[in-house]
């Protein structure tokens, strides 16, 4: 007859008895709670299968196992590093991002960290646009590369530094006119390592700009790191907001969960100089405001057609740091409400956690 004391013998026996907390003996059925050694889906698979296995070897196939198999729960060194992964002495994580290609939003994520460096604050910005990296012609690097610096024994890349922003791209890493050609996990190691091993030192913002869309790049910076919040750019044409509605519900994904802090409408209007009373709307009127109100999220601010703009890009050197321009104080309007809905996100919202891919499906934020 089987008894519990026999069952406590062999659980012992295959050495499990640490890992089960509670166990029933009724007629021929054992009913086991356990936990695994891993939260892992296989660990767990694995053990439940020996387990059904050493019991019918043991005590014949008339006994029924009844198995409860929890995860374990995280050591708090373990909890610590989930939840953490911020990146030692960088504040604020801001993501720059679009729905589509094409409406300006590395020259956007220039012209703020210009911006930003300028009002005081410590300032950087990654370029996450493993494909199609801008920021070393925008700030006049092209062909800097990063030196290595040791910090607490360690070996970290400095960033390359140019009008009071640290910088770091993969285009200080491949020629000029090499094409990047990588499946996307070698796009998202090299992206970590220029998040984890570089010595950003004390920062208020890292700027992030991302690729345009919804993708692989996307999902390891949250991943990687816990963004702090994002900031959407679009042109005003239809076509231009039905993709960015796209990109803002990526961010607002309940798996996600990372806070919009506001859309920038850029190439909003057109005006010529000679004519400084007079606005053209090329590309239509108000479709970030309108977009805005919908989805309940702030317009930060409405960026001109300046043909300086694009001339300062070229040369690299951001429009923003022109003296006296009205290009320089929209900008700054720009990122002083960037700031103010980052206060009042900080204010009123807890820290955003990094994300664990749970899936090839979907995402989860790690607990």
């Amino acid at each position: 007859m089987l008894t519990k004391e026999k069952v406590q013998l062999f659980l012992k026996e295959i050495e499990v008895d640490d890992l089960v907390h509670n166990f029933q003996v009724m007629g021929n059925d054992v009913y086991i709670d356990m936990t695994a050694h891993s939260p892992a889906m296989h660990e767990k698979k694995k053990l439940e299968a020996a387990m059904k296995q050493a019991f019918a070897s043991e005590f014949g196939e008339d006994v029924v196992l009844k198995l409860k198999i929890a995860s374990p729960e995280p050591s708090e060194v373990q909890q610590n590093q989930i939840k953490g992964k911020q990146i030692p002495g960088i504040q604020n994580i801001i993501a720059v991002a679009s729905g589509k290609g094409g409406v300006g939003k590395s020259t956007v994520a220039a012209n703020l960290a210009v911006t930003l460096s300028k009002m005081g604050f410590k300032v950087g910005l990654l370029d996450a646009d493993i494909y199609g990296p801008s920021v070393p012609t925008m700030f006049d690097t092209v062909g800097a590369k990063p030196i290595s610096v040791e910090i607490d024994g360690r070996n970290l890349m400095k960033p390359v530094e140019n009008y009071g922003v640290k910088m770091l791209s993969i285009g200080y890493f491949s020629g000029a006119n090499q094409a990047v050609v990588w499946r996307g996990p070698m796009a998202s190691k090299a992206l970590n390592q220029m998040i984890r091993d570089a010595a950003w030192g004390e920062l208020d913002f890292l700027l992030i700009d991302l690729p345009p869309g919804t993708g692989d790049i996307h999902l390891s910076i949250i991943q990687e790191v816990p963004v702090t919040g994002a900031v959407i750019v679009s042109t005003p044409q239809h076509i231009a907001l039905a993709d960015v509605r796209k990109g803002i519900a990526m961010f607002q994904m309940e798996s996600i969960n990372i806070p919009v802090l506001g859309l920038i409408e850029n190439m909003s209007y057109f005006t010529p100089e000679e004519l400084p009373d007079n606005k053209y709307y090329i590309f239509g009127n108000q479709g970030a405001q309108y977009l805005a109100e919908d989805l309940g999220i702030p317009v930060l601010g409405e960026i001109p057609i300046i043909q300086s703009v694009r001339e300062a890009g070229d040369v690299g050197r951001p429009a923003a740091m022109q003296e006296g321009a009205a290009i320089t104080e929209i900008y700054k309007t720009v990122a002083q409400n960037m700031i103010e809905s980052l206060v009042e996100r900080n204010k009123n919202l807890p820290p955003t956690e990094a994300v664990k891919i749970t899936t090839m499906a979907g995402c989860s934020p790690k607990k």
